[in-house]
């Protein structure tokens, strides 16, 4: 009676093919609901800013930044490439507001895949999940297999490692295992599965002395400079020597150097003070690494001319030649610990990404068991770690490196879009277990409210749902009716438009009509898009969405569109290869869906309410007998 209605009809018969199977939402963290669980299943609380400021600056500084300072100079930016790491910055920290709203009013396990859940749907939250598998597990054995070359290194050459530890070729098959890779794997995961706090302080520990690498080669690097005249901006060619478009494309190289900084987002159910720690956690370490990076780039071509630069070890050949050949050993730890700290940034958000998966339904439970005396989800952590061990020993997964960028670029584009529907089209209905009917209906009945079913169960296509009253400038003349739809057709044909121009920028094998043509309606739809969303009101309804007090992402629409923008061009630039890799890889997550998780997701018999019930029927449910209330969704 009254306003729910039965997950099953609303759904289209509970999970068949209707659009509202694909697109049903879970509830969004609560003072009442969270999707840990019971007090037994959850995390521990046990990190604060400074831990989450180490876990993101361990995943995000790689020794990528010890080798791309030479390729990119050498190839785009010149010296200019201060300015390249500095404009990806700031493309970065884009994704980062959107992080940082979304981890804060949503502090669960989970990261991007918690928030698709909330904001759009179970399939593109279920794609998401899988895509950041990619990113994590894939990436994770990627950066192991760079670790024994340079213990090798650090040990005397190539081939100094035991051989126990040594790289060997496997006769007959032409495949090169790393045992070094493997075992240092065995030990990440089994320090994961000590505790969140212990993994947090030893992160700390190995990021610390990375940086202490970093600030040295800073320092005496500045020494240095000023010492000889820094030489290598004193060039014919200038600051620019392939112009603004080298900078630019040396800047969407650099980009990826940032990425790792999400990996806070998936502690964030283990974090004291979310609100507060998560955005401070967040912005300080991307803040960091965009310092070390221009300061460590503005340091080194300075101290050599770009074309000179040697590609594979730009910095110890920088001090190389100036008679400082002893640097190389302070580089090679700091290389060593910088792949450490990332390959731990890296094994640790997958497990609660699991974890989170397994709690909706959607994955075994196995996934989702919380160890009592550690209160991390060790099964999780020791599957993952097991996987990233087979695939560091035997695979040269540095070949699907595209896919770790296309899993992570996904994930940045999915949390920009989550944002634009949060403040203009948050969900307006909130599902509920069969275990509440009783309290619905209690409350159901005392408000009167219309038996019509169709105030909450009409089939209305996606983002064309409740409206919120709004009384300013045109939106007045907007039937509040309609104020949703058109919100969500704005996000539609913003997201469509920059499908388009991005496509159409980056096939040079189009003709150039097409090519303009395509351009043209593509910057049509986006400005026409842009253009409502900022003359609409954005809903009321967000200042309740989620919980209170966190951090909010400034110049909505324009910053998150901006965010979209960038990393669909980042995508559309990804190789061909990549792309049918991923979506081989998505195909089989779909079909693993449809087989197991569709039938299994607690929403197919979830009663839908309007979102301003909620605290009422929570009271209700209060005042009843105990039921088993505990069904997470």
């Amino acid at each position: 009676m009254g306003f729910p209605c039965d997950g099953a009809e609303k759904n289209g018969g509970g999970g068949g093919g209707s659009l509202n199977t694909l697109v049903r939402r879970k509830q969004v963290d609560s003072k009442h609901v969270s999707s840990s669980g019971t007090r037994q299943n959850q995390l521990a609380r046990a990190l604060t800013a400074p831990h989450l400021i180490a876990i993101g600056v361990g995943a995000t500084i790689g020794s990528g930044v010890y080798i791309l300072v030479g390729t990119v100079a050498r190839e785009h930016s010149g010296p200019a490439l201060t300015l390249s790491f500095l404009i990806a910055g700031i493309a970065a920290g884009l994704s980062a507001f959107c992080y940082a709203e979304l981890a804060s009013r949503c502090p669960s396990a989970g990261s991007a895949y918690h928030y698709s859940y909330i904001c759009i749907g179970e399939v593109v939250a279920w794609l998401v999940g899988w895509a950041l598998m990619l990113e994590y597990t894939i990436g994770g054995s990627a950066v192991a297999r760079g670790i024994s070359p340079n213990l090798a290194l650090l040990f005397g050459g190539p081939d100094s490692l035991p051989s126990l530890l040594a790289r060997q070729t496997i006769p007959g098959v032409d495949i090169v295992v790393d045992p070094c890779a493997a075992i240092i794997v065995v030990l990440v995961t089994a320090l994961l599965c000590l505790g969140i706090k212990e993994s947090a302080f030893a992160q700390g520990i190995v990021t610390s002395v990375n940086v202490c690498a970093l600030i040295f080669v800073i320092v005496a690097g500045g020494y240095l400079g000023f010492k000889t005249g820094w030489r290598g901006y004193e060039l014919p060619a200038g600051y620019f020597p392939f112009g603004a478009k080298g900078m630019l494309a040396g800047a969407s190289t650099v980009f990826f150097a940032y990425t790792g900084f999400d990996s806070i987002t998936s502690t964030a159910e283990e974090v004291k003070n979310p609100q507060k720690d998560l955005p401070i956690g967040i912005g300080s370490a991307l803040s960091i690494c965009c310092t070390l990076y221009m300061l460590v780039s503005a340091v080194i071509v300075g101290l050599v001319p770009y074309y000179a630069m040697d590609p594979d070890t730009p910095i110890s050949s920088a001090f190389a030649s100036h008679g400082m050949q002893w640097v190389a050993y302070i580089i090679t730890i700091g290389s060593c610990t910088a792949l450490c700290a990332s390959l731990t940034g890296s094994l640790l958000p997958q497990p609660r990404i699991l974890m989170a998966m397994a709690r909706d339904g959607l994955l075994p439970s196995f996934f989702s068991d919380i160890n009592r005396t550690t209160q991390v989800p060790i099964k999780s952590t020791i599957v993952t770690g097991l996987l990233a061990t087979i695939l560091a020993f035997i695979m040269d997964v540095e070949q699907l490196s595209g896919m770790v960028s296309l899993g992570t670029l996904l994930a940045y584009t999915t949390v920009a879009i989550c944002v634009l529907i949060l403040r203009y089209v948050p969900p307006d209905e909130v599902p509920f277990p069969l275990s509440y009917k009783e309290a619905i209906d209690s409350v159901s009945s005392r408000r009167a409210i219309s038996n019509s079913p169709a105030d909450v169960c009409e089939n209305t296509p996606f983002l064309a749902r409740k409206e919120t009253p709004t009384n300013r400038g045109w939106n007045s003349l907007v039937n509040k009716g309609n104020r949703r739809r058109i919100a969500g057709w704005a996000i539609a044909i913003t997201c469509v438009g920059i499908l388009i121009f991005t496509c159409a920028t980056s096939f040079s094998s189009l003709s150039s009509v097409l090519r303009s043509t395509l351009c043209a309606i593509g910057l049509l739809f986006l400005l026409s898009g842009l253009t409502l969303l900022s003359c609409l009101d954005q809903d009321v309804a967000r200042h309740s969405f989620g919980r209170e007090g966190g951090f909010i992402c400034p110049l909505v629409p324009l910053l998150p569109v901006t965010c979209i923008l960038i990393n669909m061009y980042l995508l559309v630039n990804l190789s061909g290869a990549t792309w049918t890799l991923v979506s081989i890889w998505l195909a089989l997550a779909l079909l693993v869906y449809v087989c197991y998780s569709c039938t299994r997701s607690p929403l197919k018999h979830a009663f839908y309410v309007p979102a301003a019930h909620v605290d009422e029927i929570y009271e209700a449910s209060s005042h009843a007998a105990p039921s088993s209330h505990a069904y997470n969704i």
